[in-house]
């Protein structure tokens, strides 16, 4: 179970880790994020408050750098660093102040900043037909994030079962967030995107999660397009079929056809006809998959070979570029296993929504960070690297050599 700090102040003071100067540097690769931060200084300002709201970001995005900061103490008795203090302008903050801003400063502040670094991006998708689609490529889905029982607002199961869900949306060909929410575990997933995500000229992609008619609809009418995995039992009535090309069969694709999705009470729901596509999946026989009952939400099967169901507007294009865009919505998959496993987000610094989504805001803006310094996907060996320097085991040169070298690669592949 993950594990949370919470905001109670009053901790034994044994506890406390030793923090020595000599294990926090690396600001210099965060001083052009500094600048950026700046425009939240006056936020909230108060003549009581010693900390401020970009000084109390800059620490939260330095604990996603520096493992030393394995908690809100640890990050507490890093401000009491003169070298902290002069590079951050952060006074010596107390653990109750900490706490404190997870309240006072609002974290939806940082949404504009969230699109200004993802607008930085440039194109990684190295598939030329993927690369040709006129319009944005975008994997929306959820994940959980563990709560503890005392934060009332993460509902989930039960009062001793509660989680924080993070609803994201995934730029698939720059590999960078786009969009972001924090809400309690039940939070209808349709609705946030409905809320929050929705924009023009935007090809969604979907698992089985939001195969809601109602919704297709309601991304039309945006001017955008879908493609969702819908269920197996899916009713319609085929209009005509389209010939499989052999492009489409070496994919998978086993049927093309043009329908009027839905039964009677439902196919008012959407408008016009749907394409549906249906694909083969061949597994692996030599992978043992886990002993699962299906699910209505997510179609989990034993069976290493199975078929599913592809619903989308898009009549231009080839079944196996639709096909090829559904395969790609895993990188939100990969994504969310290198947040929570890797960058380290399951280990929640606060209490409250709102301090819950100023750090996965600020994990967001690290990982970020690392694709524009790289120009790459963030992967284990850099994200070591980077904590390697911020540790001062690794030079200032040993990193630039790391990180191009990874341009170098970059520049082979394209």
């Amino acid at each position: 179970m993950a594990k949370q700090d919470g905001e109670n102040p009053h901790m034994d003071p044994s506890a406390k880790p030793h923090i020595a100067a000599n294990t926090l540097q690396g600001f210099k690769y965060l001083k052009n994020l500094f600048p950026i931060l700046q425009r939240y200084h006056e936020v909230e300002k108060h003549h009581n408050r010693k900390l401020y709201f970009d000084q109390y970001l800059a620490l939260i995005i330095l604990y996603f750098f520096n493992p030393v900061l394995t908690s809100l103490r640890a990050i507490q008795q890093s401000t009491t660093i003169k070298t902290v203090q002069k590079k951050l302008g952060v006074k010596s903050t107390s653990l109750g102040s900490l706490s404190e801003a997870s309240y006072v400063f609002d974290a939806e502040l940082l949404q504009p900043l969230l699109k200004e670094l993802a607008a930085q991006a440039l194109p990684l998708e190295k598939n030329p037909q993927l690369k040709a689609l006129q319009q944005k490529l975008v994997a929306v889905d959820g994940t959980l994030l563990p709560a503890l029982p005392k934060m009332l607002w993460a509902l989930w199961l039960d009062e001793n079962n509660r989680a924080a869900k993070l609803h994201l949306a995934l730029d698939v060909k720059r590999h960078m967030p786009i969009e972001a929410r924090i809400t309690h575990g039940n939070a209808n997933e349709k609705n946030i995107v409905r809320e929050f995500f929705l924009k023009a000229n935007t090809l969604y992609v979907f698992d089985a999660g939001y195969a809601e008619y109602r919704f297709f609809q309601d991304i039309l009418n945006k001017s955008s397009s879908f493609i969702v995995r819908i269920q197996d039992n899916a009713v319609w009535k085929e209009i005509s079929s389209n010939q499989i090309s052999n492009a489409d069969k070496a994919i998978g694709v086993t049927k093309d056809a043009i329908v009027k999705l839905g039964s009677k009470s439902k196919q008012n729901d959407i408008h016009g006809p749907v394409r549906i596509i249906e694909i083969f999946h061949k597994g692996d026989e030599s992978v043992q998959r886990k002993s699962r009952v299906s699910s209505k939400k997510t179609f989990r099967t034993t069976d290493c070979d199975y078929t599913f169901l592809l619903a989308t507007d898009r009549m231009d294009l080839s079944a196996e570029v639709i096909a090829l865009c559904y395969q790609n919505r895993w990188q939100i998959e990969l994504f969310f296993r290198w947040f929570k496993c890797i960058l380290g987000c399951q280990h929640l610094l606060a209490l409250s929504q709102n301090g819950v989504a100023i750090q996965v805001y600020c994990a967001l803006i690290a990982s970020m960070l690392i694709t524009l310094w790289t120009g790459r996907k963030p992967t284990k060996r850099t994200f070591e690297m980077l904590q390697f320097y911020f540790l001062g085991w690794a030079t200032e040169q040993e990193l630039k050599q790391h990180l191009n070298s990874l341009k170098k690669i970059k520049k082979k592949r394209s």
